[in-house]
């Protein structure tokens, strides 16, 4: 049964998933807005990763010493600000610059609620926690993004971030009723070599290759998605949101199946969707020029990778539970230097003269490594008898 406080999270964490996607849905009119050209007003998506990379990392630990609740409603506070401060933009400049600072906001959101997701619930719950607050990702790419996009269209492109604010309220009135002051309060501050030297734990730092290589194996197919199924498929543009339409679906079933897997058995669990995503990426490979098959193909795909990032991320918070503040962060920065890295490796490999039918073969590869990865790390905690680490308060009073 869905608890309020993780209802609340969801909330916030659509709110924020819809802002990072949106944009894409209202690009060219912003460009024309602003005053750019749309390959420049694509540096409002490419700089809002850097900052959830880069930035949010650094703002988490430096806020750790305050408590979750209390953070929680300061970011949205900043995100509900930043995005009346976008529709007020007046320029482009200003507006790359409001980006960033919300994009800091959001890599530290994730990191914060992911902790206090977990903290919410008994342990053979975790999963199913990292997947609510995983699905609000992929559920504002179902329902938000495209309502954002009708909306800008409708009433311009100012219009979509006066509503986002409005989503930012929304989630502040949540978590303010139902995200209790005694759950998440903040734990007595890790040092920083503390943070750090969790890192070190071989069930982290494989963890984060998986999440790199699975970012990697979905990004490189899925940036250029579109022209594939318009010139290999042989699909009519009109279709293809549709198309994209059945991906978010899929991903969003994904999420939910990825959490129970990760409550019953995570690293086995994981070792096998790995395996069954690089076939995947190989059928996907070669329906491509087949319609139905390769509607279903990507319906599979997106199902698969979303089921996959939920037991990734709940292994690093479940190793990391002792010193979570920087662990929890690069989750949200490895997902999006992945995608940076998959969006530069994709260009590169078309600028070569290869095709689009060539870019699921990439992204099986990666999937192969992380499978190998997955399961190398297994046996080696098998073998060492590793227990995971209690929570920072929960070792202070035990």
């Amino acid at each position: 049964m869905l608890s309020l406080p993780l209802i609340a999270l969801f909330v916030a964490a659509f709110a924020f998933g819809t802002t990072e996607f949106v944009i894409a849905g209202v690009l060219p009119q912003v460009a024309t807005g602003l005053g750019v050209s749309i390959p420049v007003a694509g540096y409002l998506v490419s700089g809002y990763a850097i900052g959830i990379a880069l930035g949010g990392p650094l703002l988490t630990f430096a806020t750790t010493n305050l408590q979750r609740r209390t953070l929680l409603l300061g970011l949205i506070a900043v995100f509900t600000v930043g995005q009346v401060a976008c529709a007020l933009a007046p320029g482009f400049s200003a507006m790359l610059l409001l980006r960033v600072l919300i994009a800091v906001v959001h890599g530290t959101f994730f990191g914060i609620a992911m902790v206090v997701a977990v903290g919410l619930v008994p342990p053979e719950r975790r999963g199913f926690a990292v997947a609510l607050i995983l699905s609000g990702l992929t559920v504002s790419n179902v329902i938000g993004v495209p309502m954002g996009a009708a909306i800008g269209n409708i009433w311009g492109w100012r219009a979509t971030f006066w509503a986002m604010s409005l989503l930012g309220l929304l989630a502040s009135l949540a978590i303010v009723l139902w995200v209790p002051r005694t759950k998440g309060a903040a734990a007595p501050r890790s040092p920083l070599a503390r943070e750090v030297g969790v890192l070190g734990r071989q069930q982290v730092w494989t963890s984060l290759i998986v999440m790199l290589m699975l970012m990697i194996g979905q990004f490189v197919p899925f940036t250029y998605i579109a022209p594939m199924l318009q010139d290999v498929t042989g699909l009519d543009p009109s279709v293809i949101p549709w198309i994209l339409l059945l991906n978010g679906v899929g991903s969003t079933v994904g999420v939910f199946i990825g959490g129970r897997l990760s409550d019953w058995k995570l690293m086995p669990s994981l070792i096998v969707m790995l395996a069954l995503q690089a076939v995947t990426l190989v059928v996907l490979h070669l329906v491509s020029p087949y319609p139905w098959p390769m509607v279903f193909a990507v319906f599979l795909w997106g199902a698969l990778n979303f089921a996959i990032g939920t037991p990734v991320q709940t292994r690093i918070l479940s190793w990391t539970a002792d010193a979570p503040s920087l662990a929890s962060s690069l989750i949200p920065s490895g997902f999006n230097i992945g995608i940076a890295m998959a969006a530069f490796i994709g260009s590169t490999m078309l600028n070569s003269g290869y095709g689009y039918r060539s870019l699921p073969l990439v992204g099986a590869v990666a999937l192969i490594v992380a499978t190998v990865v997955a399961l190398i790390s297994y046996q080696w905690e098998q073998r060492s008898g590793a227990m995971r680490p209690l929570p920072a308060n929960s070792a202070a009073t035990s």
